[in-house]
């Protein structure tokens, strides 16, 4: 059997109270819907459709190529919105899979399952189900006296009686592609809301005499949406802690779960340890043997095997073998740090390229700048790359000596084996095995505590 897929990802989400699309709010570093996309491409099938409404162009961006969007201008329900996707798969001979674009639990595995009993039953459309202790806020699936689904009734459109029903409609279906376009253009608006229900086409189609089927989910954990910022949360926290209990059946100490926080797309070497209040994003990759926190925000870092972060800040940079960081480093972006390299307390680094084995111990920023191998980079020293208007590059050869308290103004180059004395601002280039100096003559004024005048 072919099988297509839609996602529906066009609500605002109004109870998020955000000015994002409810897809586009991200769990663990992800946009929601790339979690649904990635379950739909491993479910097999061969074309997915998403429909987009508010902030469609931002969600269209997300999705790229992966799927065919259509929009949906008008906010006028579930129905309509799938209706959307009838020019790209009206003449679709197969099933198609309807999966909702704020379920970033759901599995690849579930909708193969859901795919694959609908085809073995030969019924037009099948439901996934979920049996829930407290299903306020579902749809109930009403069925006979004989266990066939009758059809789903939304919350606010239940009986008390209906209410009673634990079994909930998770949003997620599986229909025959032929003719479902047209039993969708059917559907009326008659309830509280008065919007088109893909709910109703399971109770037209009993009418109508056609079979329905319905699978209920195994863990009804997997299915559930977010609605609000406390949901979100929620999922955030589980989802989490699946991710930390991954990495530590990998190899990867965390020393305490509770106060770590790791995206999902972030991959960490064996024998690494995580310390407590260290946060990890986006695409980061962390070798082996390393030691990182506490108290450190990695985003979007490489680093190599036996790396020790304490207590910094790291985006968009590459970290070298046995490199040592901090504490209360910052190394903002495009940073490239060779092996063995120390970058020592309360430095800030920033587009710097630095050699194997130099040491930038504390107190010093660095920008624009290459730095050499075995560098040796005092206290207090600064390159000016910024003249109000351009940024300048500073570039220091192998095996320099920059003493504490000096000043590069760039555009500067510090040949190899060169020495800048202590306190000098370096406004010329300076030769290499040169030493540079640049200080007013001191002056001592004698006998200057008698000559003081007092109080």
């Amino acid at each position: 059997m072919s099988l297509a897929a839609v996602i529906l990802a066009a609500g605002k989400g109004t109870r998020m109270k955000s000015g994002l699309p409810k897809v586009m709010h991200r769990v663990c570093g992800r946009p929601m819907i790339e979690y649904v996309l990635d379950a739909v491409q491993g479910a097999g099938v061969e074309e997915i459709v998403v429909v987009v409404g508010f902030g469609g162009d931002l969600v269209a961006r997300t999705v790229q190529d992966r799927a065919r969007v259509v929009y949906q201008h008008q906010q006028l329900g579930t129905a309509h919105a799938l209706l959307q996707a009838a020019p790209v798969l009206g003449n679709f001979p197969g099933a198609i899979l309807v999966v909702c674009g704020d379920t970033p639990l759901v599995t690849s595995s579930t909708l193969a399952r859901l795919a694959a009993a609908h085809a073995e039953m030969g019924v037009r459309a099948t439901i996934l189900t979920a049996i829930l202790e407290d299903p306020t806020g579902y749809g109930r699936v009403i069925r006979d006296g004989e266990g066939r689904v009758q059809r789903i009734v939304e919350q606010r459109d239940a009986t008390p009686r209906e209410l009673a029903v634990k079994e909930i409609n998770t949003g997620i279906y599986c229909f025959s592609a032929p003719g479902l376009f047209d039993a969708l253009s059917a559907i009326k608006s008659e309830n509280a809301q008065g919007e088109y229900y893909l709910t109703d086409i399971i109770g037209q189609l009993v009418q109508q005499g056609e079979p329905v089927a319905a699978l209920k989910v195994e863990d009804p954990r997997e299915v559930e949406g977010i609605n609000d910022r406390r949901q979100l949360a929620r999922m955030e926290a589980y989802l989490r802690q699946q991710i930390l209990e991954e990495l530590m059946l990998s190899g990867v100490t965390v020393v305490d779960p509770a106060t770590t926080f790791v995206d999902r797309n972030v991959k960490i070497g064996p024998d690494t340890v995580i310390y407590p209040f260290t946060i990890i994003e986006g695409n980061t990759v962390i070798g082996r043997n390393c030691v990182i926190g506490p108290g450190s925000r990695l985003i979007d870092v490489q680093t190599g095997e036996g790396v020790v972060i304490e207590h910094s800040v790291i985006r968009e940079s590459k970290i070298g073998d046995n490199c040592t960081i901090g504490p209360f480093a910052y190394i903002r972006p495009g940073c490239v740090l060779a092996p063995e390299v120390k970058v020592g307390d309360f430095v800030e680094l920033k587009k710097t390229v630095v050699g194997r084995g130099s040491k930038i111990p504390h107190l010093s920023y660095v920008g624009d700048a290459t730095v050499g191998s075995g560098v040796n980079i005092g206290a207090g020293t600064i390159t000016c790359n910024y003249d109000g208007e351009k940024k300048w590059p500073t570039v220091i050869g192998d095996g320099a000596f920059i003493g504490s308290n000096t000043n590069l103004v760039a555009p500067v180059e510090v040949g190899k084996g060169a020495f800048i004395g202590a306190g000098s601002t370096i406004t010329r280039d300076v030769p290499p095995g040169a030493l540079g100096i640049e200080r007013g003559r001191q002056r001592n004024i004698e006998n200057w505590l008698q000559k003081k005048p007092r109080r």
